[in-house]
């Protein structure tokens, strides 16, 4: 069950899903989270779905993705200055 962030550094509290970005996972234990083709389809009782929830002040900033040996972690988005700029409702000035 979803608790709270995502990030380890965040301490806030899932309540609502439309607040924040919810992720589904499927860590099959193989190490990627991803299970091999074969496995998939000859034991699909085998699979196992994990949800994650990033709060609504963290999502704009940071995704999850999988890495082998570690497991789902946080990673950083990284944005340009112009799409930084058109998301929050800032333009951009042109050089004239």
């Amino acid at each position: 069950m979803l608790s709270k962030c995502a990030n380890p550094g965040c301490s806030a509290s899932f309540r609502y899903f439309h607040q924040g970005q919810l992720f589904r996972w499927d860590t099959s234990g193989n190490g990627n989270g991803h299970p091999p083709e074969a496995e998939v389809f000859a034991k699909s009782s085998s699979r196992r779905l994990e949800f994650f929830w990033l709060c609504a002040e963290c999502a704009p900033l940071m995704t999850l993705v999988c890495q082998k040996g570690t497991g789902v972690v946080t990673q950083p988005i990284l944005r340009t200055k112009a799409a930084a700029a058109a998301t929050s409702g800032a333009s951009p000035r042109s050089a004239g």
